[in-house]
């Protein structure tokens, strides 16, 4: 493992402003800092701002869902990397199979989003994550292995970003991996890693798709997983409080 555990909680596009403040306030007040654990909230953009200021005096840092791959232009409704920081972000998340899917996003496109938010000195979680059609024929590996080297520009440094493997099979759905198969990708990822650039062994992975407080246990086990994204159980106080102890509990 590289450094501490890595627990981002993604709310994507969900709760209304009440509900972010709720769930905000529940996390301060029941969580407290959790030694050898680094913790993260992307919440929708809207609530950036507010969910920012009050996880200022916490250990909980702030990150934006996405960003666009220009500095600023003629893009409605998009948000810019350097937006994201002016309002205290530290991470954001790049290539979700969700925006890749429902957006058309190529790896071509998400390359650029990262090179731009390091440019705006924000710390990008690059996911990747094969179909059940790919894993089902057998290519799972080659097909994760395809999308990052596609996804990561070569002249970054090893902690420059972090990386999220998501069977997008596995997110929202109940299901994941078998341990074997978790820990067979992750070695893969940080194979490919050291092809594009040999100093990447610090880079931390990150297994997302269906983390729990019942299986967090035994995913953080598993070698080379660095940490979790973490989606339908970071909108849960309990969960997500859960997942982070879990985690603090393994070191």
């Amino acid at each position: 493992m590289v450094g501490p555990l890595f627990i981002a909680g993604n709310w994507k596009m969900n709760l209304d402003k009440e509900g972010a403040i709720e769930l905000t306030d529940a996390l301060t007040n029941g969580q407290g800092p959790v030694k050898g654990v680094d913790v993260a909230v992307f919440p929708p953009s809207l609530w950036l701002t507010l969910v920012g200021d009050l996880i200022r005096s916490h250990d909980i840092k702030l990150g934006g869902q996405d960003c666009h791959e220009e500095l600023e232009g003629a893009h409605t409704g998009d948000i810019s990397a350097k937006m994201l920081k002016d309002v205290g972000c530290d991470y954001v998340i790049v290539g979700h199979s969700e925006r890749r899917t429902d957006h058309f996003e190529t790896s071509e496109t998400i390359k650029k989003k990262v090179l731009m938010s390091i440019k705006c000195n924000l710390c990008p979680i690059v996911c990747i994550g094969e179909t059940w059609d790919e894993r089902d024929k057998g290519a799972a590996i080659s097909a994760v292995s395809a999308q990052l080297k596609e996804s990561i520009p070569d002249e970054l440094g090893s902690e420059q970003f972090i990386v999220a493997y998501e069977p997008v099979w596995a997110i929202g759905s109940g299901r994941i991996p078998t341990l074997n198969d978790i820990e067979e990708m992750h070695a893969s990822i940080k194979e490919t890693l050291l092809s594009i650039n040999h100093k990447a062994d610090k880079v931390r992975i990150l297994y997302g798709g269906s983390v729990k407080p019942a299986n967090a246990a035994e995913i953080f086990k598993v070698e080379n997983v660095g940490g979790a994204l973490v989606g339908g159980a970071s909108l849960s106080a309990a969960d997500f409080g859960e997942i982070i102890s879990i985690a603090g509990a393994k070191n």
